[in-house]
């Protein structure tokens, strides 16, 4: 009777825990469609740079419009709506920091004046993505298999935060003389941006992604910088991810 009950239970943990097994592990396809997925993704932030502070800096500085680009790095929990749109809630940070000197003025023992400027830009986003077509199927009633290549287009909204500063040596205009100074201007900026990439399954659960973001922002500047016009927070950033659903 024991060894029954023994083998009974047995048959029953195995009944419990293939399907469990099966959904964590693949096997081509999960148990019901996911709900949404999390990601994680990094690349290139391309700044505009637009904006006559900047043109003032590298017209003074040993700076270029490509200094204001960098890396960039971002997260993003997506729900889905539809077979075919999703609502993507992210963030992400690009930020650089670049020593230079002025290109026409050196101080009293025919040194260069040094300083260092650093720009920050720190989207918090909401988005819709639709995808072209649907990134997945259903199989009866349970099984979701998901569709290896799905490219996407969207577009959203959102607020940025920016820091632009400097600190070093700098040279008094009127007098030409040579004085040590901090400057900074720093907020938040309304933000939108449209999108397009593809997404690459690896397995049910696990999937490539590449986005190229052209976001629009400009923001006031601080007293610091009185007498600029808005700074051009605008940019396209091309990044490469991973992402799980869940």
């Amino acid at each position: 009777m024991q060894s029954k009950i023994r083998n009974a239970g047995l048959v029953a943990l195995l009944a419990v825990a293939t399907p469990v097994l099966a959904q964590s592990s693949g096997n081509g396809f999960l148990f019901g469609r996911p709900s949404g997925s999390f990601s994680i993704r990094g690349g290139y932030s391309q700044a505009n740079a637009g904006s006559d502070l900047f043109s003032f800096t590298t017209n003074e500085l040993t700076l270029d419009k490509n200094s204001f680009s960098g890396l960039t790095l971002g997260a993003d929990v997506a729900f889905t709506l539809s077979p075919r749109l999703d609502l993507v809630l992210g963030a992400s940070y690009a930020g650089t920091s670049n020593r230079s000197e002025f290109r026409h003025f050196v101080d009293n023992n025919n040194l260069p004046i040094e300083q260092t400027t650093d720009f920050v830009r720190a989207p918090i986003t909401a988005s819709l993505k639709y995808y072209l077509a649907p990134h997945g199927r259903s199989l009866g009633s349970f099984a979701w298999i998901p569709t290896k290549f799905s490219p996407f287009l969207g577009a959203g909204a959102g607020v940025m935060y920016y820091r632009f500063s400097q600190a070093g040596d700098f040279v008094d205009f009127r007098t030409n003389g040579v004085f040590n100074q901090s400057y900074a201007s720093s907020g938040w900026a309304p933000t939108a941006h449209a999108l397009a990439g593809f997404d690459y399954s690896l397995s049910p659960r696990l999937s490539l992604t590449t986005e190229a973001r052209y976001a629009w922002a400009k923001a006031d500047l601080g007293k610091d910088y009185s007498g600029f016009k808005s700074i051009d927070l605008s940019g396209l950033s091309t990044t490469v991810g991973i992402y799980v659903r869940f």
